[in-house]
């Protein structure tokens, strides 16, 4: 039978249930606050031509079935890209992932045997069940490494000691990594088998990415769904939901009122979503909800000549005496994102809170800041730049304190009795996913639905605590991360 289902944000989540639902004959609308865009933080925006990405997003699963959703959607305009990233600390670029024998030797041999004899204190004396991120990387890395390629990016990042972040953040991002297994890959390369033309390459060595942005895809997504009659309003934000007699009522913020769903996924921020359900959820989950932090952060866009100072898709800049976090070359990407083949296009990215100093700044404080910084950092003239832009980004990383944990698991205790309602995503689970991880979550709901039984429990896609930078692109045929059906 024929459902109606109601989603709430057109980010990569919304649209993905939203493209696979109206594909098995049910009745959609994706409400979707943003006035312009499609795509969430996947989207990508544009200035006088320039075309960039909110972020960086390389399209990499080992999930077939994500691999085989993006090929359909954009099948002849995905571009296989070359995968580079750096690290810039005291004035040099080491590579990222590390690779320990080019850091020891830039280091310098004092600063590489206080490296050796910090890894080999902590092997021997290690933190026993390490339950903030310093504590683990640490047990990983030595003291002294942390200190050098983790703590001031870190730092940046998040906005709060390393201390006060979770261990659960080490775990999903940079497990398997040590010092040991690093010098071991160095010095022993893995061998490969059979044809090379056959070889399933990594995201070490490359990626796909979208002609003109990862936006493309969602735009192309958004089309196609309209094409199959799913309805998507644009700057209709939702500010209430309502279950009454198994039937779910959104309320947006033009204040209209839409009825009769039998389903609800949201995507969009846990913390903002809770306080609006009707009846209202107990008091320890709204409480809870009120608990949960979030990370935003700015991209001042930089417009200049191109003198070929780096070709990374994006270095992260270990320097405190510099508040960027990280510097995104969009031609990098793809050359598509630049029109004039002699120029440039940088972002510098800033990480804040909502409503705090960086926050706030003006355009042209925040432009010129990038200027003095990008030529602190060697990697352009400020006289080479011509133009510049700003984008602001709300909720852009779910932070994980040591309290969010507990908090989300009074969160899911309080929601059991709403039946039909899913919440999926990075921002609607207040998890760090990756885009392909938001985009399972999805793909579960939608098999949910279509089953009419909770065959998946969508909490345990990104679970794994794999490190992300590695695997076989599209090995997995059952999807990445995917939980087993339920018994």
């Amino acid at each position: 039978m024929q459902k109606k289902i109601g989603i709430i944000g057109a980010g990569p989540a919304g649209l993905t249930a939203a493209y696979l639902l109206a594909k098995a004959g049910q009745q959609v609308t994706v409400f979707e606050s943003d006035p312009k865009y499609v795509g969430g933080i996947s989207r990508t925006e544009s200035y006088k031509g320039y075309l960039f990405d909110i972020g960086g997003h390389r399209f990499f699963s080992k999930s077939k079935e994500v691999e085989d959703f993006w090929t359909e959607i954009l099948t002849n305009d995905m571009l296989d890209r070359p995968r580079s990233s750096r690290i810039y600390y005291n004035k040099q670029f080491f590579s990222y992932p590390l690779v320990a024998i080019e850091a020891l030797t830039r280091l310098g041999i004092i600063e590489s045997a206080l490296c050796v004899m910090s890894y080999l204190k902590a092997k021997a004396f290690p933190v026993k069940n390490p339950v903030n991120f310093e504590d683990w990387v640490i047990n990983q890395f030595g003291e002294r490494l942390f200190n050098i390629f983790f703590k001031t990016y870190t730092e940046k990042v998040w906005g709060i000691p390393c201390k006060e972040i979770s261990a659960d953040w080490a775990a999903q991002r940079i497990q398997g990594l040590s010092l040991s297994s690093a010098i071991k890959n160095a010095i022993f390369k893995p061998k490969q088998t059979g044809d090379k033309d056959k070889v399933i390459k990594t995201l070490i060595d490359t990626f796909r990415y979208p002609k003109y942005g990862p936006g493309m895809m969602w735009d192309v997504c958004a089309q196609k769904c309209r094409q199959m009659g799913v309805e998507i309003l644009m700057n209709e934000g939702v500010t209430g939901i309502s279950l009454s007699a198994k039937e779910w009522r959104v309320k947006t913020s033009s204040g209209r009122n839409f009825d009769g769903f039998d389903f609800v996924l949201s995507s969009t921020a846990m913390a903002q979503l809770v306080p609006f359900i009707s009846p209202a959820l107990p008091t320890p989950a709204i409480e809870a909800a009120k608990q949960l932090k979030y990370r935003d952060f700015i991209t001042v866009v930089l417009i200049l000549k191109d003198q070929n100072k780096f070709d990374d898709n994006w270095i992260y800049i270990h320097d405190p005496s510099v508040k960027v976090g990280r510097v995104q070359n969009f031609k990098s990407w793809s050359p598509y994102m630049v029109p004039d083949p002699s120029m440039a296009c940088y972002g510098l990215e800033y990480f804040c809170f909502e409503g705090d100093g960086m926050w706030t700044s003006s355009d042209e404080t925040l432009i010129d800041l990038g200027k003095k910084e990008i030529e602190q950092i060697g990697l352009a003239n400020a006289d080479d730049i011509t133009d510049g832009y700003v984008v602001r980004q709300k909720k852009a990383y779910p932070v994980y304190d040591h309290f969010y944990a507990a908090n989300i698991e009074i969160i899911k205790a309080g929601l059991q009795g709403y039946k039909g309602l899913y919440l999926m995503g990075r921002n609607g689970m207040h998890k760090y996913n990756n885009q392909d991880h938001s985009m399972m979550t999805a793909m579960l709901a939608a098999k949910n639905i279509l089953a009419g039984e909770e065959l998946y429990d969508l909490w345990n896609v990104n679970q794994d605590a794999e490190y992300h930078e590695s695997g076989n692109r599209g090995a997995q045929v059952g999807g990445r991360m995917v939980p087993e059906k339920m018994v």
